[in-house]
């Protein structure tokens, strides 16, 4: 297989993990399976492993049922998908199978999910779905045993002895547009032990190029973007529309001026435009009062009511869960960059614990669009050490 010019660099970087302490028990022979998704990433993560002499499986999940309680059709068209994982398997012959985890998601994060939608706020159920899912129910299925799981995050791991143990540390992917780290701040660290991120040390652009040389049917294609179960030609409120009934409720400024009507809080997120029709100008949501079923708005995307200097977090998960820092019970905090939407720049931050389960984060430069239920997820540096939820 003709992988390029510029794939003995990168395939010597993966070679890596082979022989690399910071993976134990990974060598020749080893037991892996690689989940796929029918994309790109996780094409090139089966294929930098093949060439490698490991006993080496792939399995795709199917997380989404497509058809609601009418049998009418609905959401992701996973079927696509799977053909595609099954002709880059047959390319790379290794052999692959379909696991149904449907039940598992629907239960596990999308019920939570409305949940949090109902009460007014904005889940996160990709983070979900990776703590629950991916690292759960998978891992759950496999059975691995001594052997590791292998996907297509753009994140990185390594370990490292202390006192007691062997730690894992969750980094940021090399990638700074492309990491996934985000997404991973709430996987307990023992699920991290056997896993593997061969492509956490490439940028997209390597992806793309391992892939075009390696002539992949997903070469080309086009990245998944938002929220697998909503589908390619429905919007996200659209879709919700199926599960959450219509609360209508009234729009007003901050000084209870009504100027619209509303079908539901949870079709809006702090800082997103309002979209009233009729106004000479855009408004923005600073406010989602859930006893009055009101959303309020400001006429300005600079308002000082649309920025945070100060937030609080719940269910804080620390990858560390039994070592937190300790400088989070000093009165002087621990200094750190946070992040809470995935596509943002690392910002820098103060962290306090401020009782049990709840911590004070406090920014360096106020924050726009800072919206209960999202997760903010805590940095040094490149090191991920965990994230909880906003309220």
């Amino acid at each position: 297989m003709n992988l390029g010019p510029r794939f003995s660099r990168l395939f010597t970087s993966t070679r890596s993990l082979s022989n690399n302490a910071a993976v134990p028990g990974l060598k020749n022979g080893a037991k892996v399976v690689v989940a796929m998704s029918g994309g790109v990433d996780s094409s090139v993560t089966a294929t930098l492993l093949a060439r490698q002499t490991y006993d080496l499986s792939a399995i795709f999940m199917r997380n989404w049922d497509t058809r609601d309680e009418s049998g009418t059709e609905r959401g992701c068209e996973w079927e696509k998908d799977w053909e595609d994982v099954q002709q880059v398997c047959r390319k790379l012959d290794i052999p692959c199978k379909m696991v149904d985890l449907s039940r598992q998601y629907w239960t596990r994060v999308f019920e939570p999910a409305l949940d949090v939608w109902r009460a007014g706020e904005t889940p996160n159920p990709d983070v979900a779905c990776n703590r629950e899912i991916k690292f759960g129910a998978l891992k759950e299925h496999l059975h691995l045993g001594t052997g590791f799981l292998a996907t297509g995050h753009y994140a990185r791991l390594e370990t490292e002895a202390d006192a007691h143990k062997r730690r894992v540390k969750l980094r940021r992917g090399v990638d700074p547009i492309k990491d996934q780290s985000y997404w991973l701040s709430s996987v307990p660290e023992e699920q991290f032990r056997n896993v593997l991120f061969p492509i956490g040390h490439l940028s997209k652009a390597d992806v793309r190029e391992i892939a075009k040389n390696a002539n992949l049917p997903t070469a080309t294609r086009k990245e998944s973007m938002g929220i697998c179960f909503v589908g390619k030609k429905r919007s996200f409120s659209g879709f919700l529309d199926d599960y959450l009934p219509p609360n209508p409720g009234n729009i007003v400024t901050l000084d209870g001026k009504l100027i619209g009507r509303h079908q539901g809080l949870w079709r809006y997120t702090i800082g997103q435009n309002a979209r009233i029709s009729g106004l000479p100008r855009k408004t923005f949501v600073v406010d989602k009062r859930v006893n009055t079923n009101e959303i309020v708005v400001v006429d300005d995307p600079n308002h000082p009511t649309l920025h945070r200097t100060t937030i609080a977090i719940r269910d804080m998960h620390w990858i560390w869960s039994d070592h937190p820092p300790s400088e989070i019970f000093q009165p002087s905090g621990l200094q750190v960059e946070v992040k809470f939407r995935s596509v943002m720049e690392p910002t820098s931050a103060i962290v306090y614990a401020r009782e049990r389960d709840l911590y004070d984060i406090t920014f360096t430069r106020p924050q726009i669009g800072v919206a209960p239920g999202q997760i903010a997820v805590v940095y040094q540096g490149s090191w991920c050490l965990g994230g909880g939820r906003i309220v």
